[in-house]
């Protein structure tokens, strides 16, 4: 078997067969993420449509909201903020034939900071392109909408095929991975913060126990609505009296 491991036909072989299984996970990816920009799509449109119907106002999408998170519980995405997102997200793209293909090929994070911070249709085509070709985590499209790429682009001042570090341009599983589309599918992925953070928890409660008793701890990715937006806190504490 040593003899294999040195071999340098195995080396490319080895090499071969890791690429097909990268290749294999970005398509899963890809189409998984295809089939929930779908289904945000296709949401956003009956909220549009019911409202318009049945004259409803912002109550049904509080209400939808509540009565999806009870039926699928764990699952981050129907929130009211998103469901509201969705309908902006419909009621943006769907008339618009060049771009909504485009928007299928990037996750839905990403195209939820190109929304909430781009300006027209133009400014929202190149970063969805610039973030599919580069393979842009969130943290580096944020980054290069607010270096203000996209206005130095047109100025001819930014060259991205020499400007963008190497580390960001090759990203491919990246390009579509996100929180919303591992929550749409309930799996987890191996060595997910998900699975730090419940490394974490157990310490923390070791921890809390040497305190003797100092703190009370209420909970992790403790889950609070204020004013129609849900946020979470990541480890929620009470000093004791």
């Amino acid at each position: 078997m040593s003899e294999i491991l040195k071999d340098s036909k195995y080396k490319e072989f080895f090499q071969e067969v890791k690429e097909k299984i990268f290749k294999s996970q970005y398509e899963a990816l890809k189409l998984v993420n295809t089939q929930l920009i779908d289904l945000y799509l296709d949401i956003g449109k009956l909220i549009v449509n019911r409202q318009k119907e049945h004259g409803w106002g912002k109550a049904v999408v509080q209400t939808l909201a509540k009565d999806l998170q009870i039926e699928f519980q764990g699952i981050k995405g129907f929130s009211a903020q998103n469901l509201w997102r969705m309908k902006q997200f419909y009621t943006t793209y769907h008339a618009n034939q060049k771009l909504s293909p485009l928007v299928r090929e990037i996750s839905w994070t990403k195209n939820v900071i190109i929304i909430m911070k781009c300006k027209n249709s133009l400014e929202k085509e190149f970063y969805i392109k610039m973030t599919k070709k580069y393979g842009w985590t969130k943290d580096v499209l944020i980054h290069q909408i607010e270096n203000q790429s996209y206005e130095k682009f047109l100025m001819n001042q930014t060259n991205f095929e020499k400007t963008v570090p190497k580390k960001y341009k090759h990203q491919a599983k990246l390009a579509v991975k996100d929180e919303y589309t591992f929550d749409f599918l309930e799996i987890g992925e191996e060595h997910s913060e998900r699975e730090l953070e419940s490394a974490l928890m157990q310490n923390i409660r070791k921890f809390l126990i040497e305190m003797g008793g100092t703190f009370t701890f209420i909970g992790n990715q403790y889950r609070l609505e204020v004013d129609g937006e849900e946020f979470f806190i990541d480890l929620l504490l009470i000093i004791g009296v």
